[in-house]
């Protein structure tokens, strides 16, 4: 039975994909929200006042256009405090006239403020409180705080006007700052949480890419270090042997005789170099892989039986299959969990390697991607074994390597 295709769609996106979509419709909701407040509060206040009437008239059509515009700029400043565009300026001044325009006539036409009941003033507060909330998730601080100075002036005016006490119009200005220094920070929480989740996100990536850089650089160090010194004699015996022949003197078959052996030895030492290259231990590249996996938040377990006695030449087969492995899990899933389990039974070696967190629809890969497995199968059909990989559930992923470690002859 195939699912739904929302759930599908869920089910492929990545964890900061998640995570920010998650966010986004919370603050969605959020701005939402201000349309059935001011409903209910416009209704409740309907039959007590003949005032509510005219109030109810501007305030739900007004809920809905600064409901509408907060949510624009919920969907354009969180981008933009990702850094992914700039800071919606234009979008923010549309939802700030709006909101304190919405304020300020249900100020102004509803019931005076000192009334029984008056609707008007948590009508205002509410909307003050949202829009100043969603300003600060799309805006520089030091422009939330002077779009916070400029809305309590402009919400004070009309409650003056209104006849009410200097002391209840600052309650209800400081009553209107604190709710939204409240849910401005919640708001701006919960877009720091998505940046950090997507700079986690690449901090993986980017070690993943080091480790292979890395191991690149020492490689090549190594061969400076072996070639360097030799490669510059064989220059100059050579060029020294060039001029002896050109002099025909004796002394030039010394000198290539010496150029020879230098080569000769350089290249034993290369042969040397790419063997340690090769040659990896299984329980250094288990221990490895796991210290990896841990820094990147997965939760890798191990299962050995019968580890300790595998050949030198199985470990190194076997610990090729873990490197790849553990590559594969940090560059292509979004684990949580990881589980390398070797079993040796039989004359035969089975090592599994299982996570979750792989994506739905895999990503596409780029051109001369996917090398790494097939050079793996390679290295095990070499030595008789076999590769398996397949999925063992819903967003799980299995690779199985089969190596047989009796009366086998391993290539070096």
């Amino acid at each position: 039975m195939s699912r739904p295709r929302p759930i599908r769609r869920w089910r492929a996106l990545s964890k900061p994909q998640r995570t920010e979509l998650y966010m986004r419709w919370s603050l969605y909701a959020m701005s939402l929200l201000q349309v059935f407040g001011v409903w209910a509060l416009l209704g409740s206040a309907y039959p007590d006042h003949r005032e509510s009437v005219d109030v109810l008239r501007v305030g739900v059509p007004g809920a809905l256009l600064t409901a509408a515009l907060n949510v624009v700029l919920v969907r354009t400043g969180l981008p933009a405090y990702l850094g992914r565009r700039p800071y919606p300026y234009g979008w923010a001044a549309a939802s700030g006239a709006a909101s304190v325009g919405l304020v300020v006539a249900v100020l102004l036409l509803g019931p005076r403020p000192l009334d029984q009941n008056p609707v008007s003033v948590p009508v205002a507060t509410v909307t003050m409180t949202l829009w100043l909330a969603t300003v600060s998730l799309a805006l520089p601080v030091r422009h939330c705080l002077a779009a916070a100075g400029a809305t309590s002036v402009l919400v004070a005016a009309p409650l003056l006007l209104r006849g009410a006490p200097a002391g209840f119009a600052l309650g209800v200005v400081l009553g209107g700052l604190l709710g939204s220094a409240i849910a401005g920070a919640a708001a701006r929480g919960s877009a720091w949480t998505a940046k950090v989740v997507w700079d986690l996100d690449a901090a993986r990536e980017a070690q993943a890419r080091l480790a292979v850089a890395e191991e690149r650089l020492r490689f090549s160090r190594d061969l400076h270090d072996v070639l360097g010194r030799n490669l510059a004699t064989i220059a100059l015996k050579s060029e020294l042997a060039v001029q002896l022949a050109r002099r025909q003197r004796p002394e030039a078959v010394d000198q290539m005789t010496e150029v020879q052996r230098i080569a000769q030895d350089s290249q034993r030492e290369v042969r040397e170099v790419v063997r340690g290259y090769r040659t990896v231990e299984l329980h250094t590249e288990l221990t490895g892989a796991a210290s990896v996996l841990r820094a990147a938040n997965v939760d890798c377990r191990t299962e050995l039986s019968g580890a300790d006695g595998l050949p030198a030449e199985a470990q190194t087969v076997l610990g090729w299959v873990v490197r790849e492995a553990a590559t594969n899990v940090l560059r292509h899933s979004e684990a949580a969990n990881c589980l390398f389990r070797l079993r040796v039974a039989g004359g035969t070696a089975l090592l599994e390697v299982e996570n979750d967190g792989v994506p739905a629809v895999p990503a596409p890969r780029a051109e001369g991607a996917g090398s790494g497995l097939r050079g793996l199968g390679e290295r095990l059909a070499a030595h008789g074994g076999t590769l398996d990989t397949a999925g063992s559930g819903p967003g799980r992923f299995r690779l199985t390597a089969e190596l047989p470690i009796t009366s086998l002859e391993f290539k070096k």
